[in-house]
């Protein structure tokens, strides 16, 4: 007990002093919005995303999170209204589709949950991204985004372990300042994307703590998270799609996290695909285009770190509802 306990302390501490203070999906290629504002409005309807997240199974109060999104384009020659009629469409459910060659603006919302040991964040923000075609043909779109939010940290006495409280400076300050602290975030990506290739660079946190408020005097130091995607859909033949695709994280002092994946899409509406994080877990992926209106994913993360003795991996869901869909049997682009 004294070891497992010990290796909770280990993880715990260095997720925290190392600053890893964004929550992780496996699903980011389903849902790039999450990690990189740019890619708001990406598609021509609104996009309503809710996942949750559950990690080390098998520790006490591994980290849980959450999140719910929405973005939407708002340009006034493509206008997104709900359609129910949609339901009934007897056309091809196929995954959706970006929308390039347009002149638009996009805006989004973001709020998610994060807790990990004794520690929880609740983040919410808005978001507005610009598109704009760069080529005449209206193959190819860039866009830049920016998203402006709160955050709040705080920590959870209760869900602390410590072996020595006296003798825990940092566990002490927290104790005695009962701390909760709002944060002001800024971030922003840039987006350069068409119907077969993607690539993006985005930013989060970049104001730290220059805006902050709260109780206590305790500091929860945040730190810029930068991160780099691309990604390329491969055509086998009509029924198969292979999408090889990365991220990319940094955040100083901690070193640099790689993931690469490759997904498989057929008839493009079921896939699934299978990622590698390194140093951290092999990841398994599934999912659905369950209806015009509708789609899901769930992905299981295997821990191929020293922790796997002890932890059961990790399981996440990903729910999506989209809103103010064209017919996809009129709009359908040629990969």
């Amino acid at each position: 007990m004294k070891k497992l306990i010990g290796i909770v302390l280990f993880v715990l501490a260095i997720n925290f002093a190392y600053s890893q203070q964004m929550p992780q999906f496996s699903q980011y290629l389903r849902n790039q919005y999450m990690v990189n504002p740019g890619a708001a409005g990406v598609y021509g309807f609104t996009d309503i995303t809710v996942s949750g997240r559950l990690q080390w199974l098998g520790f006490t109060n591994a980290p849980v999170s959450s999140y719910a999104s929405i973005c939407a384009p708002i340009s006034k020659k493509s206008k997104t209204k709900y359609n129910p009629s949609l339901r009934m469409s007897t056309g091809p459910i196929v995954a959706p589709q970006v929308e390039t060659g347009k002149f638009k603006h996009a805006v989004g919302g973001q709020l998610s949950t994060d807790e990990y040991g004794a520690f929880r964040k609740i983040s919410f923000s808005g978001t507005y991204a610009i598109h704009m075609p760069i080529d005449r043909a209206g193959k190819y779109n860039v866009s830049f985004g920016t998203r402006i939010g709160l955050a709040n940290n705080s920590f959870l006495q209760d869900r602390a372990v410590v072996l020595n409280p006296a003798a825990d400076a940092t566990y002490s300050g927290y104790i005695a300042d009962q701390s909760s602290q709002n944060i002001v975030n800024i971030g922003a990506g840039l987006y350069f994307y068409s119907s077969k290739l993607f690539f993006g660079l985005a930013a989060d946190q970049l104001t730290r703590n220059m805006v902050s408020f709260g109780t206590g005097t305790a500091n929860f130091n945040p730190t810029i998270h930068a991160n780099i995607t691309g990604g390329y859909k491969i055509n086998i033949n009509s029924d198969l799609i292979l999408t090889p695709a990365f991220l990319v994280k940094y955040s100083s002092p901690s070193p640099v996290a790689i993931e690469g994946t490759i997904q498989a899409e057929y008839k493009q509406r079921f896939w699934m695909g299978v990622s590698y994080r390194n140093t951290d877990a092999i990841v398994g992926m599934v999912g659905l285009t369950i209806s015009n209106m509708f789609k899901f994913g769930y992905s299981y993360d295997y821990s191929i770190s020293k922790f796997n003795k002890y932890s059961q991996g990790g399981h996440e869901l990903v729910l999506g509802i989209m809103l103010g869909r064209t017919p996809v049997a009129q709009s359908l682009p040629a990969l």
